[in-house]
């Protein structure tokens, strides 16, 4: 593990895997340092952020290397598991994908809908879940070469080897293979249900479950 400044109140760590960070940073929550204001996981990397009249960068560093020392080689379990409704009917680039990837439709959907993912990093709007990895059959698939300006709340898109769904009205450049009913931010009420760690799972639904589903929230 490496440890880094992040401006002048964080310290990166740079981890060997996903696993080793996703490890490390459930010490680092356990830890519960009085001088830690957040720990933010993403793919290989955490990052610590202190409050700076309490601590510096090298001694915040020299608390955080001693987790790596003491730890005890216990693997942590996986995140909660969120089953996500997704309405493959709406989405307009499978036809894409499917071309890209030498699959059918069917073929696309069923890669897709059959395989768990990992909320690996959060980010690009308000809780933007970055899931991996694709099946390899689907990996691969470049952006659009020119993103749309408006892409809808609960899309769910794919490229490279990520999954992912857009929490908010946003422009995007990623192929559009489905979209949700639910609700997965609400920044008003605090609602962030995803997390990283977590494991999510899509479940094929129609375009009439789609309106009836609409709004609901995930269970937390």
């Amino acid at each position: 593990m490496r440890l880094e400044p992040l401006g002048d109140q964080a310290v990166m760590a740079y981890c060997d895997d996903e696993q080793a960070a996703f490890a490390f940073a459930d010490r680092c929550r356990r830890a519960a340092f009085d001088w830690a204001i957040d720990v933010v996981q993403a793919y290989t990397s955490v990052a610590v952020y202190y409050d700076l009249t309490r601590i510096d960068f090298d001694s915040a560093a020299s608390e955080l290397a001693s987790l790596e020392t003491t730890s005890t080689g216990q693997v942590t379990a996986p995140g909660q598991l969120h089953v996500i409704p997704c309405c493959y009917d709406l989405g307009p680039d499978l036809e894409r994908v499917a071309e890209q990837t030498g699959l059918s439709v069917e073929g696309v959907i069923s890669q897709h809908a059959g395989t768990r993912y990992t909320v690996y990093a959060i980010g690009f709007c308000p809780g933007f879940p970055y899931l991996g990895y694709l099946p390899a059959a689907l990996t691969g698939v470049p952006r659009l070469a020119s993103p749309r300006l408006r892409v809808e709340a609960g899309s769910v898109g794919l490229t490279g080897k990520q999954t992912g769904i857009y929490t908010e009205e946003r422009p995007g450049g990623w192929n559009i293979v489905g979209r949700t009913p639910l609700e997965l931010v609400n920044v008003a009420d605090g609602y962030f249900p995803l997390r990283t760690g977590d494991q999510v799972q899509f479940e094929r639904i129609g375009p009439e479950e789609f309106e009836r589903r609409r709004g609901e929230r995930l269970a937390v």
